[in-house]
C-alpha cells in the first residue's frame, strides 16, 4: 500500500481557479448540456 500512498502524496493539487470552476453551477450545467448534445449527435449518426 505504500506505493499507492506515495503516488497520492505526489499527485498535483488543483489550483484555486480549477476548484472555482468545479463548484460553479452555471459551468457544470453548460458542460452537461455540451456532453448531451455530443451524445445526441453521435447516436444520430449511428442510426
Amino acid at each position: 500500500m505504500s506505493d499507492v500512498d506515495d503516488r497520492i502524496a505526489t499527485a498535483p493539487m488543483p489550483t484555486a481557479k480549477t476548484l472555482r470552476r468545479r463548484h460553479s453551477l452555471p459551468i457544470q450545467l453548460w458542460r452537461f448540456a455540451v456532453v448531451n448534445v455530443r451524445m445526441i449527435r453521435m447516436i444520430g449518426k449511428g442510426h
